[in-house]
């Protein structure tokens, strides 16, 4: 895919039009079009692995705090 990449900069002008007239829907449409433009080139092919790495981490920090777990000041559940 060689054109891509004008694909991407097309799609990412369309959002910013649809952002600047407040059309929240096709603005929403444009950029989930990017995302997966971008996604389905060869250096964007790792992003959906970072996503889940960058969740699952934020899901291991949030969850002792969403069970009322608490901690000692020596790392120790009680």
């Amino acid at each position: 895919m060689p054109g891509v990449g004008i694909l991407i900069v097309v799609v990412l002008a369309g959002t910013w039009m649809c952002v600047k007239a407040r059309a929240a829907g096709p603005a929403a449409a444009f950029a989930a079009l990017a995302v997966l433009f971008v996604v389905s080139t060869p250096v964007g092919s790792g992003l959906p692995t970072v996503v889940g790495t960058v969740f699952s981490a934020i899901d291991s920090a949030a969850t002792p705090a969403l069970n009322e777990q608490t901690t000692s000041t020596a790392g120790v559940r009680r």
